[in-house]
Order: structure tokens, then sequence, then C-alpha cells
């Protein structure tokens, strides 16, 4: 049985311990109410362009003069994931669910004889993915120490895929990330970016099988709209992502950390009481020992 001393050490590193859970738990809470508002306000825009996008590049499927962006190269043989995590743990499973799916993506395409090339968002899916597929990772990027993202960090990450895909390096672009559900309910997803997913593959709209697809006119020039829109439409999708995996990195952490907190607790609780045990123990002990020295005189 430990000491008296070992116990009360151990209380007090345990103390110690619940005092800096508890606040990084207060710390999530506070990011997470408006990292959750800046993702539940990106959606609505997302969703609107991806769909319009989706239907255009339905309507326009087959044409010799459609932007690759829209439609893809015409080949499915090699595959770029960009896979977005955080830059700190104590986030329970909220990484490793990612790179769990991520995993799988890469295993079943290989399995399919394609090639899957990663990019990291992130350097907990980068640390992750790279023990078994280092020579799959082909970019990363890490916003360690930054208090926050902007569009301009979706911009930077949209212009490398962009050049990339000028200079024949993909086929076909998908995003993987944790889509903020609740607070302690954050999905692992994966979604098409380049070429557009049709209607019913867009993430997070719900359409009908026999609903009809709507007929978009440009005006002045379709190709010069087009130039404009898939830079940004693939921008503006990956900021959606990084504002998805931002509150629910906050809202996993928040939670990881009050189940810390909790555990802490009763940790504590029951270190005191196997101290006071000891305690009693000891103090028992000593009177035997007092009383029959008493009597032997």
């Amino acid at each position: 049985m430990p000491s008296l001393k070992t116990l009360r050490l151990r209380i007090v590193s345990v103390k110690s311990t619940q005092k800096i859970t508890s606040a990084m738990k207060a710390v999530a809470a506070s990011k997470l109410r408006r990292a959750q508002s800046q993702a539940e306000a990106a959606r609505p825009y997302a969703e609107r362009m991806s769909r319009m996008l989706a239907s255009l590049g339905a309507s326009v499927a087959g044409s010799p003069t459609a932007p690759v962006m829209l439609v893809g190269t015409g080949q499915d043989k090699v595959h770029l994931l960009v896979v977005f995590t955080a830059d700190r743990g104590l986030a329970g499973a909220f990484n490793s669910n990612v790179g769990r799916l991520a995993r799988g993506v890469i295993q079943r395409l290989e399995a399919e004889g394609k090639t899957a090339h990663v990019f990291c968002v992130g350097r907990k899916g980068r640390d992750y993915l790279r023990r078994d597929y280092a020579s799959r990772i082909i970019g990363d990027v890490s916003y360690a120490g930054r208090k926050s993202i902007g569009f301009a960090d979706a911009q930077d990450i949209a212009t490398r895929i962009t050049t990339m895909l000028g200079e024949g390096k993909f086929d076909v672009c998908s995003i993987i990330y944790n889509r903020f559900a609740s607070v302690i309910s954050q999905i692992p997803t994966e979604a098409r970016l380049i070429p557009a997913p049709i209607p019913d593959m867009v993430v997070g709209i719900e359409v009908p099988s026999n609903a009809p697809i709507p007929i978009y006119e440009y005006e002045p020039d379709e190709e010069e709209l087009l130039a404009r829109l898939l830079p940004q439409n693939l921008a503006i999708q990956i900021y959606r992502a990084m504002l998805e995996s931002a509150a629910g990195e906050h809202g996993a952490r928040m939670t990881s950390m009050d189940n810390a907190t909790r555990n802490a607790g009763d940790m504590i609780k029951r270190l005191s009481q196997s101290y006071n045990r000891a305690r009693q123990a000891n103090i028992t002990k000593e009177l035997i020992e007092i009383i029959s020295g008493a009597e032997a005189v």
C-alpha cells in the first residue's frame, strides 16, 4: 500500500491537472461560440455555390470546352486527398477519426489500382498519416500558433491545388474533414471538389431523386464568369471545411476536457479515501502500540 506521503503527492498532482483541464475546457467553450457561428454562417453560401456548379457540371458534361476544374480531366487514376485536422491534441478522437477515414480512403483507392496523394492541413493529420503513408504526402500546411484563420488562408490552399491541377498531378480532388454537428458530435466527411459532384452527391444538401435540375443563365459570358467562379468556389469549399473543422475541434476539446475534469475529480475522491484509510490505520496502530506498552509496564 502506498505511503501517506505518496498518496498526498498524488492528490496534489491530480488537483493541479484538474485545474488545467478545467481551464482548457473554459477556453475551448469561449472559442467554440465564435467558431460555431462562423461555420453555420458559411454553410448556406457554400452549399448553394456547390449546388449551382454541380448542376452546371451535369449540364456541360462531355463538352470539349468545359473547364477542367468543373468536369475534371476525364480520367480517374490519380486522386488528391486534402485532409483537415487540428494542430494540437487533447481533443479526444477528433484527429484520429479523420485519420482513420483518410486511411480507409487511401486503402480503397489503392485496392482499385489508383494512386492517392495526400495534402495535409494541420500537424496532427500529417503526423498520423506519415507513419504509414509518408510517400503519399505531397504537401502540408500548419497554422500552429495562429489565433485565427481567414479566407486568405483558404485561398492559398486553393491556389496550390489549382497549380497542381494545371501541372497534371491529379485527376480527382476530395476533402476529408470533421463536419460540425453539435458540441459532442463531429462527423468525419469526405466530399469531392474536382470535378464538381452531381447534385445528389453534394454533401450537406438533401436533394430528392426526382427533383428538377435548375437551369442557370449567365450574363455577360459563361466562360468569363466560370473563370472567376470556379477558383472562388474551390476556396469557399476549403474555407468551409476549415471552419467546420475548427468548430469541431473546439467542441471535441471542450467535451474531452470536461470528461478529464470529471475523471480527475473521481480520482481525487478515491485517493482521498485511500489516504484517510491509511491515516486511520496508522493512528490505530500507534494507539495499539501505546496501549500495549502501557500494559507491559
